[in-house]
């Protein structure tokens, strides 16, 4: 196999217990066991020392993941362990060597290392985790009840502001207990898929199910633990992390060859076609000037909007006096527009780069104003077509992207989701 850089699956949640200790571990088990001349090989930032206890061979633990934090070479770090699979020794006590979230991705951007690395994080957004997000090439977040739907968000943000496209993150539902119905006989796997996907989520269509046997591989009188795949074969688990193999192994074969750094990814070609080519005010071609980028959330529109066309829909000076402010977006909310007559009102909210509110205030539309014109132009519709409009305008100029690949449109569209996901949980 040609050697290169590694294929990078991380698995992440913020909340603790949902698998993903053994999500990790019995993965690169069974992708070992499916191709037996791929390389593999397992790194955890927590410090419980399962990936030790299931994969060393002996009392040799092996080099350190701290090494990776020194910028040594994962080649010379992995140690070949049970089952095939190269491990580096958990640590103890780990500490930031400097506030840098990409270190690990560069450094394995630059490795020989080769088939796939899989990293099992810590139940925290901490340097670690941030820096194994950073990295990933496939993202796995395990769920296993609505609390930790709830918190998949947060892990994801992440993942997409480090130039992460969200077609490569999963939800998975875990440790789900087929006896467990919720309201009107409902199973917990059929919740969170439809749960995950109605917010807009990739989530996979299979599940590792809880399984007492499985557990029992893991809380025997020594430390060692066990795969699913020597010491469990008679239980579904066995089928369902089969499943999951194929699939991490069918995303590898089809990640770019030639990408050394990940960057942001350009817009699929169904999204391109919903890019708008000209400001929405003035109509003329958006060239490499200073832009604004907007989105609109129902039409799935966007595109960009000179700065001095906004000052003179709002009046001279009007992004300065909201950038001293602290603004960073501006979100015009039309929830009683169209429907039952012409709109007449929308509603103006100016938040923080942290989504928070800074200031609201209505602002009428309809006879033939300005803002009417471009709200009209934004979203392909008429006023009397509006029904539950959400338009978004980041509020930081930058120079136009043709794709909407660079990283402020990146952080626009991060902080657009969080205000959504915001805005959604209120109406719920």
């Amino acid at each position: 196999m040609e050697q290169g850089r590694p294929f990078v699956v991380t698995i992440a949640s913020e909340k603790g217990g949902v698998g993903k200790t053994t999500l990790a571990t019995n993965l690169a088990v069974y992708l070992k066991a499916l191709d037996e001349d791929l390389p593999v090989t397992i790194v955890s930032f927590d410090n419980h020392f399962s990936v030790d206890n299931m994969f060393a061979i002996g009392p040799r633990r092996g080099a350190s993941v701290a090494g990776l934090l020194r910028n040594e070479d994962p080649v010379q770090l992995a140690h070949l362990g049970e089952y095939g699979v190269q491990y580096l020794a958990s640590e103890r006590h780990l500490s930031p060597p400097d506030d840098d979230p990409l270190r690990l991705r560069t450094l394995l951007a630059q490795s020989t290392l080769g088939g796939i690395f899989i990293i099992d994080t810590r139940p925290v957004i901490d340097y670690f985790t941030r820096n194994a997000l950073a990295a990933a090439d496939l993202l796995i977040i395990p769920i296993k009840d609505r609390p930790s739907l709830v918190n998949a968000p947060a892990i994801l943000d992440v993942f997409v502001a480090a130039g992460g496209s969200p077609e490569h993150a999963w939800l998975l539902p875990s440790l789900i207990d087929a006896r467990l119905k919720l309201r009107n006989d409902i199973g917990m796997q059929a919740f969170l898929t439809f749960s995950g996907r109605e917010r807009g989520y990739q989530v996979l269509d299979l599940c590792i199910a809880k399984s007492p046997k499985v557990e029992s591989l893991t809380t025997g009188l020594s430390s060692r633990v066990y795969p699913v795949l020597t010491h469990a074969r008679g239980t579904i688990v066995h089928q369902q992390f089969r499943q999951l193999a194929d699939f991490v192994l069918a995303e590898e074969r089809r990640r770019p060859t030639q990408a050394i750094l990940k960057t942001a990814h350009p817009l699929p070609p169904g999204r391109l076609r919903r890019l708008q080519r000209t400001c929405p005010h003035c109509n003329s071609s958006i060239q490499s000037e200073a832009v604004l980028y907007w989105h609109d959330h129902r039409s799935r529109r966007r595109g960009a909007l000179h700065r001095r066309c906004l000052d003179q829909i709002f009046g001279d000076d009007t992004l300065a006096n909201w950038q001293d402010q602290g603004a960073s977006l501006l979100y015009c909310d039309l929830d009683s527009a169209g429907v039952s007559g012409d709109a007449d009102e929308a509603i103006l909210r100016l938040l923080d780069q942290h989504g928070e509110e800074i200031q609201t205030r209505p602002i009428q539309i309809g006879a033939g104003s300005n803002f009417e014109k471009i709200l009209a132009a934004m979203t392909g519709r008429s006023v009397g077509d509006f029904f539950r409009e959400r338009l978004f305008v980041d509020l930081i100029a930058t120079p136009l992207s043709e794709e909407l690949s660079d990283p402020r449109y990146q952080a626009f569209h991060v902080l657009r989701r969080m205000v959504l996901r915001h805005q959604t949980s209120h109406e719920g």
